[in-house]
């Protein structure tokens, strides 16, 4: 295997580092909150201010960084996995093979979770993407580099594309909801592969930086780089607020304008910034797991943040029974301001569940899952090396996942 991938090989295979696992805790957050307001009809009904408030908060911290966060810690999670099973003694082809299938289903969860429930899927995407780019796990640092340098100019512009689209008036998933669930079932299927195909580029800046950082394993043992972290957060976050800031002025509606070139420099900037600010964010939970003590409520997050992926697809469910027509059908009947709250309660409702699950010592089902399709094999009691795994009988010890 090449050097760069074995030569910062983990110490201790069998210890899960809490770093990542609160960075995924409160990335759910973040996406419920990018998500939920997506699926009521009128963003402007119910009180203006609440919803002034809530507008300028999802512009300015969830808006396309979430996701950012969430890719990060995708490529983390690659990264620790490829270093374990080197560790214990695998080649780079077995290790691709292993990618490749994860990646196989990866889409195919993806897949499943648009059909099923909503068209709001970043999972799939996370499979293509891996199942294209399996080789550059083991890439030179430069390589890595220079290809996420390179696709954040395309991905820049596809998201900023969005952005000026959505600053002509926000298009919400209500306008596209189908009467019945047989017609949602096949509505998205045509655009689907597409849709997946075009938003790989999205994934590959931020996929390729985690792999870098697992390498050195920042978030592993973030005490050996309390420094490096302390410039990441201040410098990152800074600029992402920044950088931010006016897109989230004009979502909040505290000014307009009417120029093409100040709107697409408005987009752009965003977008941009908000690859800093996943970043940002993510070194920020690892100076957060150098302060903090394993109390309850870390914890209990950190509960969440191993069955991440689990609990992401439980928010689409709960978005299909409160808001779709064949459900309860709440679309028009709920502010902007109102999707938050229900967006904060249901990640609140995550964390308590997710503690339990740690306590009764069940992993997330979705996680189980994926690993036994991916190892072709039960989950072994102890010992895990597998990011995307979290066992319970070490203390939830072992693994990372995606």
């Amino acid at each position: 295997m090449a050097k760069s991938l074995s030569a910062t090989a983990p110490t201790h295979v069998t210890t899960r580092s809490l770093a990542p696992d609160l960075a995924r805790g409160f990335m759910l957050l973040l996406i419920a909150l990018a998500h939920a307001p997506a699926f009521v009809s009128d963003w402007d009904a119910g009180p203006a201010a609440l919803n002034t408030a809530a507008k300028f908060v999802k512009s300015l911290f969830a808006d396309n960084q979430a996701r950012s966060m969430f890719v990060l810690l995708f490529g983390y999670g690659l990264g620790q996995l490829a270093h374990r099973q080197h560790a214990r003694g695998g080649d780079w082809t077995s290790i691709r093979k292993l990618l490749r299938r994860r990646a196989f289903w990866l889409i195919v969860i993806g897949f499943a979770n648009t059909v099923l429930l909503v068209p709001i899927d970043i999972i799939a995407v996370y499979g293509l993407t891996l199942l294209v780019l399996a080789p550059l796990v083991r890439a030179r640092d430069s390589v890595l580099w220079w290809t996420s340098i390179l696709t954040l100019i395309p991905a820049t512009l596809l998201l900023a594309w969005q952005s000026v689209a959505a600053q002509a008036g926000p298009v919400t998933m209500a306008e596209f909801m189908e009467p019945t669930f047989g017609a949602h079932l096949v509505a998205s299927i045509p655009s689907w592969p597409v849709e997946t195909a075009i938003s790989t580029i999205i994934v590959v800046p931020g996929m390729l930086v985690g792999i870098w950082a697992a390498r050195r394993r920042i978030l592993d043992e973030p005490e050996r780089h309390a420094s490096l972290l302390r410039r990441i957060t201040v410098i990152f976050v800074g600029v992402s607020v920044i950088g931010r800031l006016p897109a989230a002025l004009l979502a909040a509606g505290t000014w307009t304008t009417t120029s093409a070139p100040i709107g697409w420099t408005i987009a752009v900037a965003h977008d941009l910034t908000g690859y800093a600010g996943g970043i940002g964010m993510a070194a920020a939970a690892g100076l957060v797991a150098i302060r903090v003590r394993r109390g309850r409520l870390i914890t209990a997050l950190a509960a969440l943040g191993q069955r991440s992926l689990t609990f992401y697809l439980l928010q689409s469910v709960v978005w299909v029974a409160l808001f779709y027509p064949f459900t309860l059908d709440l679309r028009d009947d709920m502010s902007f301001a109102a999707t938050f709250g229900i967006a904060i309660g249901l990640w609140a409702a995550s964390v308590l569940l997710a503690e339990l699950m740690r306590r009764a010592g069940y992993r997330g089902p979705a996680e189980v899952l994926l690993r036994r399709l991916s190892y072709r094999r039960p989950a072994p009691a102890s010992g895990s090396d597998d990011p995307h795994d979290s066992p319970a009988r070490q203390g939830e010890n072992t693994g990372h996942r995606l």
